[in-house]
């Protein structure tokens, strides 16, 4: 008799082996010699070492589909481990709205023409202006590119980072460490994450650095090989920093910087480093630059008159 254990710190074990272990209990069938053991954050298999190696070869699909699809369910254990021709590479994302598949298999797709468009441009192009008014989901659509490059091994880590200019309001002291200070102005970029990752993987990321949450004055001197870095709320960046954070880019890692051009809240003495840079960088070939506006808009309907409305005051003033 052999037997071998198999990790599952970072797998949400209830989406994984489904309600009241049915999952499990479909690969005991499957698997009628080996003796199938979860305990904690592991699973041990017991039994004939060749029945062990086949099933240590399926369940790495298993676990793959997982961390693609965020889900798993007994018509894929089935299809999975009965058909020997599918492999790791044959597990991939083959829907072209789909960018990724979030928490508990949820299709996070490129719902309107100008996302399609940062799908389709960041494929072959290494840097992206996506600018446009809130709500325009901007910024969750770079996440979810971020987030598809990771699981695909295309890079090894995510950056984020953003100017830490406060919205017109002073937020006075805050407590705690330089994670704690930055949370209120990263926020968005949390709550997009949290949609496209699992609770325990995503805090792995973070505790190894795979998903690194810094303040762009800490980009300064760095360079940033294989990684899928957001610049965020770049409106506030000045021209130096914007120069500053460009140049940080290494070999191997894709660029987007998102930004609202109508919503500046550096002091009326600066100029927005992002409308600089787009007006420096649009006919660039190698650079896309993506223009979202109202009819991006996928917020609550609502959103879409008040942009309207401030633009249409905006061309009477």
């Amino acid at each position: 008799m052999t037997e071998q254990v198999f990790d599952l710190q970072l797998i949400d074990h209830v989406a994984f082996f489904g309600v009241q272990d049915r999952n499990l209990n479909e690969l005991r069938l499957l698997f009628p010699k080996l003796k199938l053991i979860v305990r904690g954050d592991m699973l041990k298999a017991i039994g004939d070492e060749k029945v062990i190696k086949h099933f240590a070869d399926r369940f790495s699909l298993l676990l793959k589909h997982f961390e693609v699809y965020g889900k798993l369910t007994k018509k894929d254990i089935e299809s999975l481990v009965l058909d020997e021709e599918k492999d790791v590479d044959s597990i991939a994302n083959t829907s072209d709205d789909v960018i990724v598949f979030g928490r508990n298999g949820k299709p996070i797709k490129a719902r309107t023409e100008n996302q399609r468009k940062m799908f389709e441009d960041i494929r072959t192009r290494d840097m992206m202006f996506a600018i446009g008014p809130a709500g325009t989901g901007k910024t969750y659509t770079a996440v979810a590119l971020a987030v598809r490059y990771l699981k695909e091994k295309a890079v090894k880590r995510i950056v984020l980072t953003r100017p830490a200019v406060e919205a017109g309001e002073s937020l006075g002291f805050l407590p705690g460490d330089l994670r704690d200070k930055l949370d209120p102005y990263l926020q968005p970029l949390y709550d997009a994450l949290r949609d496209m990752l699992p609770h325990q993987k995503l805090l792995s990321y973070f505790e190894d650095s795979t998903i690194e949450i810094a303040p762009l004055a800490f980009m300064r001197g760095r360079t940033l090989d294989n990684a899928f870095v957001i610049l965020d709320e770049a409106q506030n960046c000045t021209s130096s920093q914007m120069k500053m954070f460009l140049t940080r880019m290494g070999h191997n890692s894709k660029f987007v910087i998102t930004g609202d051009i109508t919503q500046i809240d550096l002091p009326r003495n600066q100029s927005s480093g992002l409308i600089h840079a787009v007006h420096l960088f649009e006919n660039v070939k190698d650079i896309s630059v993506v223009r979202l506006g109202e009819k991006d808009v996928i917020r609550h309907p609502l959103v879409t008159k008040i942009i309207k409305t401030y633009d249409n005051e905006n061309k009477d003033s």
